[in-house]
């Protein structure tokens, strides 16, 4: 058991380093698609499934961990999104308050560079008596990432002034504070019991623990709608300085969470799946308490999975399933930036409490990027030809969570992707051990909005991904 134990650590500290050195905007919000090889290339299907034999799958569901090999898996993909963004042209031009960005008319359309990503998962399964399985996993599965670093990214406003004299001036980046962009990285670890109950039911539950790193670069600007600059304002007459809210580097953040799952095998070749996990409540970025609401807080929204799967004559299985994600459990995503206007340095006329400073960024009401729930359907086909060859093909559809309003926000968490198209494959040799290898392509997505301090200005964001997966069990 030690060696165990001593192989597990050696495997999370290297995979860590790994899942945290960089892990950009993934495709549902700032989810994956799924977890595992042989779930992604049935477009993340499988809750409902007791026919995959990696152990990865307690991620998906945690009651199937009972069917699932007692064998060690591990997996990495490539993971590669392709993000833009369009501004239109503009009347105000920086003029009466207003911040407007370049127009494309000027530009042309504005990259983020940093294109391919490594995500590794790794986990292991042990059978137990009495039809119980202990699993072990880790993963990455959320993340967000922007670097717009081009030259011809620029805005020009008052709050562009670096003398801060309000003089209407041009700075470089989309927020004119230089390059710009954030790094969010998302790794999960949960410790998993299943057991059955006959050949029709099976459940398991486990805690997760998940570690975020997150670096904002670019966003100087919105100093003076924060609620530090707004308190040191009153408490001193002088706009004192605002440290927790740009090019702070990486900060990291811990919590706790919990995941639970339960099967029923309504026939014999029909079984149903209902997982959740838990909002997971995460320490605080303090580097970055002013620009994230409630002083810092990112937590980590609660999930909950159906899904049913027609297992026909063993060689051929369809898996649908739907997931419900509770983005709105969380202020700094869900808030919108209309609540920027509650914030009393905007001196707007709408604010009902022009001297409480909650409304700022930093504040328990500050602006977020303004996410919605967001609800995925997915389906998924697998066919075994052989003893060693199984093929997979899946679809999945889900409303991207950014409302047009909050546009100008979500130039750093374009998080607009819809639809996933993917095939895998999986290869059973000789010695018992199995590849799996996915891929996803996601065709472009896009939202259009007004720019939310420049009204006579639009910007459209948009992206499509792909995605390449290997995995080997043993």
């Amino acid at each position: 058991m030690k060696t165990v134990m001593r192989t597990v650590a050696t495997a999370v500290a290297a995979l860590g380093s790994l899942a945290l050195s960089s892990v950009a905007l993934a495709t549902n919000g700032y989810f994956t698609h799924g977890v595992g090889a042989e779930s992604k290339g049935m477009a993340g299907t499988g809750v409902g499934s007791n026919g995959f034999s990696g152990p990865i799958i307690v991620a998906s569901n945690p009651a199937l961990g009972v069917f699932a090999s007692d064998s060690w898996e591990a997996g990495l993909s490539i993971f590669s999104p392709r993000r833009s963004y369009v501004a239109g042209d503009s009347q105000l031009n920086g003029q009466l308050g207003s911040f407007s960005l370049a127009p494309a008319s000027a530009t042309g359309q504005i990259d983020s560079s940093s294109e391919y990503f490594p995500i590794p998962y790794v986990a292991k399964n042990w059978r137990l008596d009495n039809d119980r399985a202990v699993t072990f996993v880790f993963y990455g599965r959320g993340g967000m990432n922007t670097d717009w670093d081009s030259s011809a990214a620029s805005a020009t406003s008052a709050f562009c002034d670096p003398t801060g004299q309000q003089a209407v001036v041009s700075g470089p980046g989309p927020f004119c504070a230089g390059e710009a962009g954030v790094d969010l990285s998302q790794a999960f670890v949960s410790l998993n019991y299943a057991g059955r109950s006959g050949d029709n039911f099976a459940w398991g539950i486990g805690p997760v623990f998940a570690i975020q790193a997150f670096e904002a670069t670019g966003v100087a600007s919105f100093t003076p709608i924060t609620k530090s600059f707004y308190e040191n304002l009153i408490n001193t007459g002088q706009p004192g300085p605002v440290q927790n809210l740009s090019n702070n580097g990486h900060d990291f953040s811990y919590g706790l969470g919990i995941a639970g799952g339960i099967w029923f095998g309504l026939t014999d070749s029909i079984g149903l799946g209902l997982a959740y996990q838990s909002k997971m409540s995460m320490s605080s970025f303090d580097d970055y308490s002013d620009l994230f609401a409630e002083g810092g807080g990112f937590d980590i929204p609660s999930s909950i999975k159906v899904g049913v799967s027609f297992g026909g004559n063993g060689a051929f299985r369809v898996n649908v399933d739907a997931e419900h994600t509770m983005y709105s459990d969380v202020a700094s995503i869900n808030n919108p930036m209309l609540n920027i206007l509650g914030c009393p340095t905007t001196r707007s006329p709408q604010n009902p409490n022009p001297n409480d400073p909650e409304g700022c960024l930093g504040g328990a009401r500050g602006a977020g990027f303004g996410w919605e729930d967001m609800t995925t359907f997915k389906v998924g086909v697998e066919w075994t030809t052989s003893d060693s060859n199984t093929f997979r093909i899946g679809a999945s559809y889900g409303e991207q969570p950014i409302q047009s309003a909050d546009v100008l926000f979500n130039i750093l968490a374009p998080g607009v992707m819809e639809q996933h198209y993917t095939i895998g494959w999986t290869h059973r040799n000789q010695r018992g051990g199995a590849w799996t290898a996915s891929f996803m392509y996601a065709p472009e997505s896009s939202v259009v909005g007004p720019n939310f301090f420049d009204p006579t200005q639009t910007i459209e964001l948009k992206m499509d991904q792909l995605e390449f997966e290997v995995a080997y069990r043993w």
